[in-house]
C-alpha cells in the first residue's frame, strides 16, 4: 500500500533512523550532565582549598597547628568581627569552619579535608591542603601545596 509516495517500509526505516538519532542525543545529554556535575565538584574543591590557604596566610604564626584537630573556638563573631584568639586557637577554628564547608559541599560524608605541615627550615613551612570526595563510585581528590 502506498501513502503519499512513500511505502510503509520506507516510513518504518525512517522511524528507526530517527529513534537511533534520538537515543544518541539522549546519551550525549546524560554525558554532559555528568561532566557538569564533576566540574562543579572540582570547582568546589579548588575554592575550598584556596579559602583555607587564605586563612593560613592570615594566621602565619600558627604553623603546625593547622594539622591539629579542628575545634570551634568561637574566634569569629561579635559586632566588630574577629575576637582575640591565640594563633593555635584561630587555626583550630579555621579548620572547624573549613570542615563544615566541606560537609555542606558534599553532603552525606563523601567529602573530607586534611592539612599536612612540614618545616622546610629557617622558619619556612610547607602546607599541603588536600580535599577528597566520592563521586558516583570514584574517589577523587584535589591537592594544593604552598610555602610560607
Amino acid at each position: 500500500m502506498r501513502t503519499r509516495g512513500f511505502t510503509m517500509v520506507e516510513m518504518m526505516v525512517a522511524l528507526v533512523v530517527l529513534a537511533v538519532g534520538m537515543l544518541g542525543v539522549a546519551s550525549l545529554f546524560a554525558t554532559s550532565l555528568n561532566s557538569g556535575s564533576s566540574a562543579i565538584s572540582r570547582m568546589q574543591a579548588v575554592s575550598l582549598a584556596s579559602d583555607l590557604a587564605d586563612r593560613i596566610r592570615a594566621n602565619p604564626t600558627a604553623n603546625v597547628a593547622y594539622q591539629a584537630a579542628a575545634a570551634n573556638k568561637t574566634c569569629v563573631g561579635g559586632a566588630i568581627g574577629a575576637v582575640t584568639c591565640a594563633p593555635s586557637d584561630m587555626a583550630a577554628n579555621d579548620l572547624y569552619v573549613w570542615n563544615q564547608q566541606i560537609a555542606s559541599a558534599w553532603p552525606g560524608g563523601s567529602g573530607a579535608g586534611a592539612v599536612t605541615v612540614v618545616a622546610a627550615g629557617a622558619g619556612v613551612f610547607t602546607y599541603t591542603i588536600q580535599i577528597s570526595w566520592t563521586e558516583k563510585k570514584d574517589k577523587l581528590s584535589y591537592s594544593m601545596t604552598m610555602q610560607l
